[in-house]
């Protein structure tokens, strides 16, 4: 497997009431679960073998999921360097009451790093691009670890600053 789209996994899930919040809707962490999960097989199976959760780098909740639907995590590698990969997921429902079309709720960006036995980073496939759409998504990627970077380093100087005051 070394194309985004032989990646994909899909899981699916009735949502309970044991899942909601006080609203009465389902706990964002509940859903925050799912995506993670579902984003982990997708960066176990690229890896071959073990990869832990290094960054929720993103993640948007559009509109709430109600206990009785039919949850849909959808999850695809957009990006892999040496050792840390980012996977795409999107959230939608089937809602229990009504026939209509999957509604979007969530989206989300996570970032796995690869581990060895003994818990050190290993390198992963490298990604191979076919269709625009990989391109796009790849690229986007680029800009969002760009983005973590340079916080990380922003910080750090902030930090450092401080410190020398």
């Amino acid at each position: 497997m070394t194309t985004p789209s032989e990646t994909n996994v899909q899981l699916s899930e009735i949502m309970r009431a044991t899942e909601a919040n006080l609203l009465g809707t389902v706990h964002g962490g509940n859903l925050m679960k799912a995506v993670d999960s579902t984003a982990g097989v997708v960066a176990n199976r690229y890896a071959g073998g073990p990869a832990v959760t290094a960054a929720l780098d993103e993640m948007s909740f559009l509109t709430p999921v109600r206990v009785g639907d039919i949850l849909h995590t959808s999850a695809q590698l957009n990006w892999a360097g040496r050792s840390s990969m980012e996977i795409g997921v999107r959230v939608e429902v089937d809602r229990w009451d009504s026939i209509t079309d999957r509604v979007h709720v969530a989206s989300a960006y996570l970032v796995f790093v690869a581990v060895d036995a003994d818990g050190k980073p290993k390198h992963v496939p490298t990604l191979e691009l076919e269709t625009p759409e990989e391109r796009r998504r790849f690229r986007e990627a680029e800009i969002r670890r760009e983005h973590r970077l340079a916080m990380r380093a922003a910080i750090a100087a902030s930090r450092e600053s401080e410190e020398n005051a």
